[in-house]
């Protein structure tokens, strides 16, 4: 079983920044891709950005200019720097890992969530 947790989360006025951590853990044998997706209330859930071993990223278009993607292979960390926050951003967000377990089995898991509200 892979866990992921997510940090980082908090309260901040719009314009500001906040910096996302989802630390995987368990019997991890390679992390293929991580995502980082956000659901806010009432709302469907979204992919906000993704990430591959490689460092291969993408970025959903609202996101595209202000927010950053990147990972620590090494840790099993993944991060979301998150610049220029607006109100709109507000949202739990969720960390998704895809890979191989040290049995090399396919992996899929999802954290808890952390909140991220913006203020006006």
């Amino acid at each position: 079983q892979v866990q992921l947790v997510e940090s980082g989360g908090g309260l901040v006025q719009a314009g500001g920044s906040l910096r996302l951590s989802c630390a995987a853990s368990g019997s991890i044998f390679s992390i293929n891709v991580m995502d980082w997706y956000r659901q806010a209330p009432g709302k469907q859930r979204e992919l906000v950005a993704g990430i591959t071993s490689s460092g291969s990223t993408n970025y959903a278009d609202s996101v595209k200019d202000r927010f950053t993607i990147s990972r620590d292979n090494a840790k099993n960390t993944m991060y979301l720097q998150m610049n220029s926050l607006k109100p709109e951003d507000t949202a739990v967000y969720y960390c998704n890992a895809e890979g191989l377990t040290q049995l090399l089995r396919t992996f899929d898991s999802w954290g808890q969530g952390t909140q991220v509200t913006v203020s006006s």
